[in-house]
């Protein structure tokens, strides 16, 4: 009867495990919050989302697509996906917003139905704090109730003082808080998301559920900015590295993988989240695909994953879990 009873047991807890590993990560971990330097979960315990980020918009908008976000969430099992709206170059959307909200709409539907996180990516390096605050007003009047939904309010301001920033910052987290009293914002710091120590100096006040990002590219960005982020989490800064990449800052040269790894273990050791650049089919290293890749997925199958996306999938597996 005892050895029964714990047949019966363990069978039980096989099929809770089995049940909690197929939870989609919205429905594992809830209403994000942030908890001193760590995002955490509704029940305030620790959370490192890992991910991807498609390309600008406006460059690649054909993997803008409800099948794009269904590869990364099914066969990737990336927990956050970044969509980089552009706010630069030609068609953006500061000259066509209708074309951006087509493209970015789906990708953000389709991430809430299939319980990832996703980032809603103001792809700017210059400060537009009208065009922003109406446009994050919009995005969390219509997206504010679900948990699923991260702000990114500036991609990487290259020459602005981090008190403008500061400044931008507050009137754009005010247009979101009126709609939206919890959901995770983002916020970048000077010099392409660098200078977190001037951050760390002078964070935002009277605000909450606010993060910092960190951007890096492993073939330029090494020891000295890893050590530069672990000094500001010490202080207290939340951070969120919301895009990373494998090569040098111009998104070209050479992959180095040790270099990214040393950032995905510091990562990891600090419980940082993590999207890496990017999903699309650019002639340069950090970009994942061939060009002859169907922009609705099967990309393993039809293998037109390149080795920096091949890294960020077998890097997504091995801490997403399958």
């Amino acid at each position: 009867m005892k050895h029964f009873l714990k047949t019966i047991l363990t069978v039980a807890l096989l099929l809770l495990c089995t049940a909690a590993s197929s939870q989609s990560p919205v429905a594992r971990y809830g209403q994000l919050q942030v908890r001193g330097a760590q995002l955490c979960d509704s029940k305030g315990r620790p959370v490192v989302l890992r991910g991807v980020s498609l390309g600008w918009h406006n460059l690649w908008p054909r993997f803008y697509n409800t099948k794009a976000v269904d590869e990364l969430a099914d066969k990737w099992h990336a927990t956050v996906i970044r969509a980089a709206m552009g706010v630069k170059i030609e068609d953006n959307y500061l000259e066509n917003p209708d074309f951006a909200m087509k493209c970015i709409t789906p990708v953000i539907d389709e991430a809430i139905k299939k319980g990832v996180y996703v980032i809603i990516d103001w792809h700017a390096h210059d400060m537009y704090t009208d065009k922003a605050a109406d446009f994050f007003g919009r995005m969390s009047a219509k997206y504010g109730k679900y948990p699923n939904v991260i702000y990114e309010l500036f991609n990487e301001p290259v020459e602005d003082s981090w008190e403008s920033l500061k400044n931008y910052a507050t009137t754009v987290i005010a247009a979101i808080r009126k709609n939206d009293p919890d959901n995770i914002i983002l916020m970048g710091c000077p010099h392409w998301d660098q200078d977190i120590d001037k951050v760390a100096a002078s964070p935002i006040t009277g605000v909450t559920n606010v993060m910092y990002t960190v951007h890096f590219y492993s073939a330029t960005h090494k020891q000295y900015l890893r050590d530069r982020m672990a000094k500001a989490i010490a202080d207290g800064i939340p951070v969120f590295v919301s895009e990373c990449g494998g090569c040098e800052a111009s998104g070209d040269g050479f992959l180095d993988t040790d270099e990214f790894n040393k950032w995905v273990d510091c990562m990891e050791k600090l419980k940082v989240s993590w999207a890496c650049w990017s999903l699309s089919d650019k002639n340069e290293t950090c970009s994942m695909l061939l060009p002859r890749a169907k922009a609705t997925g099967d990309w393993d199958k039809d293998k037109v994953i390149k080795p920096w996306g091949e890294l960020v999938r077998t890097t997504l597996l091995k801490y997403n879990g399958k």
